[in-house]
């Protein structure tokens, strides 16, 4: 070959390799997603309680006690390396892990324990609930949480928990342990550093926080000083994609490693990925506000229950995502009622109705989030009460608006979803069974129940005695009991449990995505 015919052939590659398309590629030491993040409003341990702010909250912070990817089933230590329960069950002394240090370099305390458990107390934010039934409030909690040396902090609990039942609840996101001085650092007129922790970290988890902008990303820095080792990838992007289908499309350019909320169709459809399933602990259900009317009629409640097509919605555009489920506790977990009862029946809805004076059907609205597959889905009951004679008005809002408006009750029927505040069977117990106080103005934090102005004082006792029995298998029977009740006298219609689709690039591996949603874990990412 002559140097021209050499030189010809050498162009006509370039110019062969300049028109082939070169796919996009995030950077390595980069992990990025694409998910829906509108529900953030702050990312204070002490008051955060959406799901995608406990899942980063769960990669800035360890906790008291936590469930570690490893193995997301078993509770362990977390800044805790042990623990130690009195005969009573009362109190439980932690000794704190030695050389634990947080992201400014303080080293982290009992002193820092006691703080942030203290201070979820005092702010009494949202999610202080979780922390307040142990019979903490702001004046006795500085003697409920106690510094004992410089390894041991004491708690005691005033109400009659079973310890099994404490333990579970220092895992939640409202036991994450702060550091004291950094947040006190930034404290403004006694707010204990809240305004500053809302968009800020102080933690000593495997990330820290570099920055987060509001509908657009977060973005995570590695900790390279992790108890655990330093993290797979140095940087996790959390890209705000709210549309499912810019989510496949940037998949498979390669804009993004992993996809968070695809459709059951796109995720067929998606091509050049791999597909995982990650059974959760949400449960989706619709509730109706028994203050109504009508919707506060049982027989109304119960004709709703067999006028919802929960066979044709998971065969169809829920396939694969969610499957049945009409109990309030997920299954897959401790004490779960996996029975389920109900099918689409018109003619047994339409009997139910006219029971209750209202054969000739009613109106109603339905109040339910923008975001997939929630319209599916109410659309599919919408059609379906329509043949028992209800004619239903389907509302769709942003979290920001929604769960504002249910807090307030301010709902007919709300099409909604709910995951545990902490794995243990009370924790949705008190949300869907318990309310003490039904007065508008009590405004019970955390209460389905209180949120849909129903209450029943022999379920509220029921839920008291499960919390507090020390004997695991008669515990048990209790929850499984609450459940099977719950099923038919209740505001409640429960329809799936959901498991998380991702869409993920091929090279992507060790995204753990546990039962609840602040069991979502990047630490162990590698590309």
């Amino acid at each position: 070959m002559d140097r021209c015919t050499r030189l010809v052939s050498a162009l006509l590659c370039a110019v062969a390799l300049a028109a082939t398309p070169v796919q996009a590629a995030t950077p390595k030491d980069t992990f990025v997603m694409a998910k829906d993040i509108a529900d953030m409003v702050t990312l204070d341990p002490a008051e955060a309680f959406e799901f995608t702010t406990g899942e980063i909250i769960a990669n800035l912070y360890d906790r008291i006690l936590m469930f570690e990817p490893e193995d997301p089933d078993a509770l362990v230590g977390g800044v805790a390396e042990s623990h130690a329960v009195s005969d009573d069950g009362k109190t439980i002394t932690f000794r704190i892990r030695q050389g634990l240090r947080f992201h400014s370099g303080h080293p982290v305390r009992p002193e820092d324990v006691e703080f942030s458990l203290e201070r979820v107390v005092k702010l009494d934010k949202t999610p202080a609930f979780i922390l307040t039934q142990l019979g903490w409030n702001a004046d006795n909690v500085e003697e409920r949480v106690e510094v004992v040396d410089e390894r041991h902090v004491r708690v005691t609990i005033v109400e009659e928990f079973s310890p099994g039942l404490v333990m579970n609840v220092l895992s939640a996101g409202v036991a994450s342990v702060v550091d004291k001085r950094l947040v006190l650092a930034h404290e403004k007129d006694g707010d204990l550093g809240h305004e500053w922790l809302k968009s800020n970290s102080a933690g000593s988890g495997p990330f820290r926080l570099e920055s987060w902008r509001a509908d657009e990303s977060v973005v995570l820095e590695a900790n390279p000083d992790y108890r655990r080792g330093p993290p797979g990838m140095r940087r996790v992007v959390l890209r705000h994609v709210p549309e499912p289908s810019a989510q496949r499309l940037m998949l498979e350019k390669g804009d993004i490693d992993l996809a968070r909320n695809l459709t059951p169709e796109q995720v067929k459809a998606v091509e050049g990925v791999a597909i995982d399933g990650h059974p959760t602990a949400t449960v989706v259900y619709m509730a109706a506000n028994a203050s109504h009317p009508i919707l506060g009629k049982a027989e109304v409640v119960q004709a709703l229950r067999h006028a919802v097509d929960y066979q044709g919605m998971v065969e169809s555009f829920l396939a694969g995502q969610f499957v049945v489920h009409q109990a309030f506790w997920p299954r897959g977990l401790w004490a779960a009622y996996t029975e389920t009862p109900y099918r689409l029946d018109t003619r047994k809805a339409k009997s139910l109705l006219a029971e209750a004076g209202h054969g000739d059907g009613f109106e109603v609205r339905i109040d339910t989030l923008t975001t997939p597959p929630f319209p599916e889905i109410a659309r599919s009951i919408q059609t379906t009460l329509a043949r028992t004679g209800i004619k239903s008005r389907v509302v769709t809002q942003t979290g920001k608006v929604l769960w504002p408006r249910y807090r307030a009750r301010q709902h007919e029927l709300i099409l909604a979803h709910w995951s545990p505040d902490y794995v243990d069977p009370h924790s949705n117990a008190d949300a869907f069974a318990r309310n003490p106080d039904n007065r508008s103005e009590a405004r019970l934090t955390g209460v389905l129940a209180w949120r849909n102005a129903w209450a029943r004082d022999d379920l509220n006792a029921m839920v008291i005695q499960a919390r507090d029995e020390p004997d695991p298998t008669r515990r048990r029977q209790l929850y499984l009991q609450l459940q099977k009740r719950l099923q038919t006298d209740g505001p409640y219609v429960i329809l799936f449990q959901q498991k998380e689709q991702v869409a993920r690039r091929r090279n992507v591996r060790g995204f753990v995505s546990g039962s609840n949603f602040d069991q979502v874990y990047y630490r162990n990412v590698t590309k």
